[in-house]
């Protein structure tokens, strides 16, 4: 029977770590966190030293009843949640939980779930700390306390069910502040002169202006581009320098979790929250054919670019055996730590460098492979010796001008040989023919372009990221649920990939910069997230922290809630209504913002609306949407139309509304194969994906992403086949697991 327990967060860690420990351990998980803050009240004695006031989450009740009876049966516990100040207030409450049970418990901590780690956790484990606790508990605290407070003011003002938060409304600040610099920009134009041309031997190289009269070209308008054109007409080329020197290109570091976020969003388009759901199943194993269940990737959560020595040596060894020992540093490469990296955990590495990405790609889903082979493969290229490039710069002369030419030339590729090059990467990007000053060149094409110049980019999310780490609001573990926050209280929207506020997230941005300018400050914000480390690190007393706090904020809030101006007529925008000429209003409803009269209710008048580059607002009449006949209302009698609601999925309904109210769901016309009662109906989340459950919710919980359709599998008998849609066309797949039934492209179509 086992007499050690072992409880972790995740069910995933517990399979992993089952495979390698003998039958004498027991390993649970604790599923996340097993207390919290009340969901409906504050929750924190603000009178008793900000004491909260915490409880067994509902959904936890089971669980924390399975580990009190695990503990209670074992000779010692080990808490092993993750190692960060997250995991040390998941290992804390559950020691509170079960230790009138267990009989000793200890904290354990490991970087990676491979044998080795977990055997030399157990054999050195800690007493829990205290201070990493009380870190992560005032951040709960400070966050509780803005968005309880804060957040009603909101309500009462601008929208009921809206929300503010400590470190969202900041990162909210920045994308409505980036977004009011490009309103205010004033595009100037300018011209750029290239030519093509040739030497004594090929190839042909292009070279652009960079200089008039010995200043820097700066052609503004079309008639000084007309002038430069007119006076070079049939005027000569010559070499006027050719400059070349060899330089050392080194890799980057090893991964963080900031710059993971950033490179997945730029190479493969993954959101921060996708990443990280991704490298946490990697991280806690996942089935390697003959290998089985392996851990592919150390702890993700991590602002170090620290390796270990065996890590270093064990990629050394690869590098050497693949490559070639030349391909190996002078000397051992270790990267600089930022100051506020708190320096905890390694770099996100591969757990064994050996296990190369080919390796695994017939064993991992897309999403899994390619995350795991940029980890693996800046890892490796950290490891490596530098590239040897040689870079040439040539000056040609025509008349009063100098132009310009770059060319690069890889002479050993060094850590190259392993990353994925880019364009600037690739051997000889800009080939340039042998050359000497002096020389004559041939003019085969001159060619000028007007431009413009542009306003300051709108944050990516990989952007984004880097700006939130560089000003230090918030920590990289944070940053997924930050961006997911914005989008999902509908305060930003991605367009082309760049987050643009809304106008509900300009409305509460402004409200709140207003109200709580300190707050609201990005160098206020970043000096807290300093003290909480400075908690952490048993530096600061985390109640003086609060009072610290509290002693600004209340007064603040108290101000705001006598001064913050409602806005729940709707916004001034300068527009006339179009109907009664009076003044139009933007709104703020369930479906999103619209314009409405200020007439209302003598005048009627709703529009949707866009916004200009300049940031001007302009009416958009609806069209009248055409609406499909299927029947009668057996209510009333009219017709009965297909619509559809705000979020995007059909619904019946009479066209006699509102006279008449009737409406239904739109069936697939497939039975329920949960309850065998319900049809399975088209609904669409607030983010508006379409998927289909059963309309016999809440009785029953079935639900799909694809659309089902009627008709049994002809391989397992299943009474439905489901639609997926490729790029060749649309396919019908079998949802029995293992049955991998397909229907063909036309017999899809004609289903």
């Amino acid at each position: 029977m086992a007499k050690q327990l072992i409880i972790v967060e995740s069910p995933a860690k517990v399979k992993t770590i089952k495979k390698f420990l003998g039958p004498q351990y027991n390993v649970q998980a604790s599923v996340g966190h097993v207390c919290d803050l009340p969901a409906r009240t504050l929750g924190v004695d603000e009178s008793n030293d900000f004491a909260p006031q915490y409880e067994i989450i509902e959904a936890k009740k089971k669980v924390v009843s399975a580990l009190r009876q695990a503990a209670a049966a074992a000779d010692t516990v080990y808490l092993a949640p993750d190692p960060d100040r997250e995991g040390e207030a998941i290992a804390w409450h559950v020691a509170q939980l079960i230790r009138d049970k267990a009989k000793d418990i200890k904290r354990i901590e490991f970087n990676e779930i491979t044998a080795r780690a977990v055997k030399e956790a157990l054999a050195h484990p800690r007493e829990l700390n205290e201070n990493l606790f009380d870190a992560q508990q005032a951040r709960r605290v400070l966050d509780r306390l803005v968005g309880y407070k804060i957040s009603p003011l909101l309500w009462k003002t601008v929208k009921r069910g809206i929300s503010a938060g400590r470190v969202q409304s900041v990162a909210l600040r920045l994308i409505v502040d980036r977004e009011a610099e490009r309103e205010r920009f004033t595009p100037e134009e300018y011209w750029v002169f290239k030519a093509l041309l040739e030497a004594d031997e090929p190839p042909a190289f292009s070279v652009e202006l960079a200089k008039i009269d010995g200043k820097k070209a700066a052609i503004a308008n079309a008639e000084q581009a007309k002038a430069l054109e007119d006076a070079l007409a049939g005027q000569a080329f010559t070499v006027d320098s050719v400059e070349t020197k060899e330089r050392d290109r080194a890799p980057q570091p090893p991964f963080i979790t900031s710059s993971l976020q950033q490179a997945a969003n730029q190479r493969l388009s993954y959101t921060a929250k996708r990443t990280m759901g991704i490298a946490q199943r990697l991280y806690e194993g996942v089935e390697i054919g003959e290998r089985g269940l392996t851990a592919l990737i150390t702890y993700m959560r991590t602002d170090s670019t620290r390796i270990s020595d065996e890590a270093r040596a064990a990629a050394e060894k690869y590098i050497a055996e693949a490559y070639g020992s030349e391909y190996l540093p002078g000397k051992t490469r270790v990267y600089k730590v930022r100051g506020s990296a708190q320096d905890a955990h390694e770099a996100i590495r591969p757990v064994d460098v050996s296990i190369t990405p080919d390796e695994v790609k017939p064993f991992l889903p897309a999403e899994q492979y390619n995350l795991y082979r940029m980890i693996w493969t800046r890892f490796v290229a950290s490891q490596m010796a530098s590239a040897r490039v040689e870079d040439t710069v040539v000056l040609a002369a025509c008349r009063h001008t100098l132009w310009r030419a770059r060319g690069e030339r890889v002479i050993f590729p060094g850590f190259l040989h392993v990353m994925p090059q880019g364009k600037s990467d690739k051997e000889d990007t800009a080939p340039l023919p042998p050359l000497k000053a002096g020389r004559p060149l041939t003019l085969r094409r001159m060619d000028k372009e007007q431009k413009f110049t542009q306003p300051p980019a709108r944050y990516s999310e990989a952007s984004l990221v880097r700006e939130l780490e560089e000003k230090g609001i918030g920590r990289p573990s944070t940053y997924a649920a930050i961006i997911s926050t914005l989008q999902d209280r509908e305060y930003v929207q991605l367009t082309d990939k760049r987050f643009v506020p809304t106008d509900l997230g300009r409305v509460v941005c402004a409200q709140l910069v207003e109200n709580f300018g300190k707050l609201m400050d990005v160098g206020f914000t970043a000096g807290m997230e300093e003290d909480l480390d400075k908690v952490a690190a048993g530096g600061e007393n985390w109640v003086d922290l609060m009072r610290h706090f509290a002693d600004d904020f209340n007064p603040t809030l108290l101000a705001a809630a006598k001064n913050m101006k409602s806005l729940k007529q709707g916004l001034e925008c300068n527009l006339p209504c179009p109907k009664c000429g009076k003044p139009l209003m933007i709104k703020f409803g369930k479906a999103g913002s619209f314009l409405a009269c200020s007439g209302y209710p003598d005048c009627r008048y709703t529009s949707n609306f866009t916004r200009t580059e300049d940031g001007r607002i302009e009416a958009v009449e609806r069209e009248k949407p055409q609406y499909e006949k299927v029947g009668q209302c057996p209510k009333c009698g009219r017709d009965l139309v297909i619509k559809r609601s705000h979020t995007g999925s059909r619904f019946i309904a009479c066209t006699g509304y509102p006279e008449c109210d009737h409406a239904a769901p739109f069936s697939t016309g497939v039975l329920c194969p949960q309850c065998g009662k319900g049809s399975l109906v088209e609904k669409s989340s607030r983010r508006g994906k379409i998927f289909y459950s059963c309309d016999q919710y809440p009785q029953c919980d079935f639900a799909i992403w694809d659309r089902p359709v009627p008709g049994a599998c002809p391989r397992c008998g299943s009474p439905y086949l489901v639609e997926k849609k490729k790029r060749d066309g649309v396919r019908l797949l079998c949802p029995a697991k293992g049955c991998g039934y397909v229907k063909e492209a036309e017999d899809a179509e004609k289903a």
